[in-house]
């Protein structure tokens, strides 16, 4: 009984840890997000090449100056997000409940880990001169498709995806997102600056969740992997309609928001686990 109790109580005691963890974590992937927009602005004013989605990001920095150790601190910080969406799963250290609501958000927070865990393995693959940017959506899809029912599954991604971005545009447009934060902890120009940012930022995230949400719904219907688009895609098909470069522009801008919105997220994020 005494050995269970002092390792319950070195347990308690790494849980703060783990929030600062988690918090560098969540700025990790505002960074990512942020290079996104940058390269999207760029390609935007004609100054760099296409546009390009998170992977393709982080393999654009490797070869930057300092991009290796960019590299390593975005990989090991995205672990850091992963452990947090996992105890966020796992533990429900956001209290969202057993109810059929809560057992989506928490279902939506492991495919949340998988995610950044494989964009994680990427960095850091980049930065010890072992990897490219990792699978691709087409190669994803195309995976899906020869197994039984892979169609359905790959429809059913795209639906949830479209699910999803809806609700990023509606958390943007209602402002919700500033429950996150610990705004008696901010002074009043960082919580103006949380709340614009997160607007414009989830508005323009949301926008590009439900294109490419569609663009697996196609991929669906079609059976062809070659109709699958991830961030890249969707903001390569913005610059391709009428005003194309205005509207990249418009959504790149609110990309590099995005990043800052959780930049000071991860800073001020409301986290209890480990609280004394």
């Amino acid at each position: 009984m005494a050995v269970k109790n002092e390792i319950a109580s070195k347990a308690h005691e790494a849980k703060p840890w783990i929030r600062r963890f988690g918090r560098f974590g969540q700025m990790a992937k505002g960074v990512v997000y942020a290079l996104v927009g940058i390269f999207a602005i760029l390609a935007a004013a004609g100054m760099g090449g296409g546009t390009t989605g998170t992977s393709g990001a982080l393999s654009s920095v490797a070869d930057e100056p300092f991009g290796k150790l960019l590299l390593w601190l975005i990989g090991i910080g995205l672990i850091g997000y992963v452990v947090w969406q996992l105890l966020k799963s796992i533990k429900d250290v956001e209290h969202n409940g057993s109810d059929a609501k809560g057992i989506v958000k928490r279902i939506g927070y492991l495919v949340s880990a998988v995610i950044y865990g494989s964009l994680a393995m990427t960095a850091i693959k980049l930065a010890m001169l072992t990897g490219t940017g990792g699978g691709s959506e087409k190669t994803i899809s195309a995976k899906l498709l020869v197994q039984p029912f892979g169609q359905w599954i790959v429809g059913l991604i795209g639906l949830i995806v479209i699910i999803y971005g809806l609700i990023e545009l509606c958390r943007g447009f209602k402002e919700k997102f500033m429950k996150y934060f610990k705004t008696y902890e901010m002074n009043n120009k960082e919580v103006r600056l949380a709340r614009n940012a997160g607007k414009a930022g989830l508005i323009a995230r949301g926008i590009l969740l439900v294109m490419t949400g569609f663009f697996f719904i196609q991929t669906a219907i079609t059976a062809n992997p070659n109709e699958t688009k991830g961030l890249g895609g969707a903001l390569a098909e913005l610059a391709s309609q009428p005003f194309g470069q205005f509207l990249l522009g418009l959504v790149a801008v609110g990309l590099i928001l995005y990043g800052i919105y959780e930049v000071i997220r991860g800073r001020y994020q409301r986290m209890d686990f480990g609280r004394r």
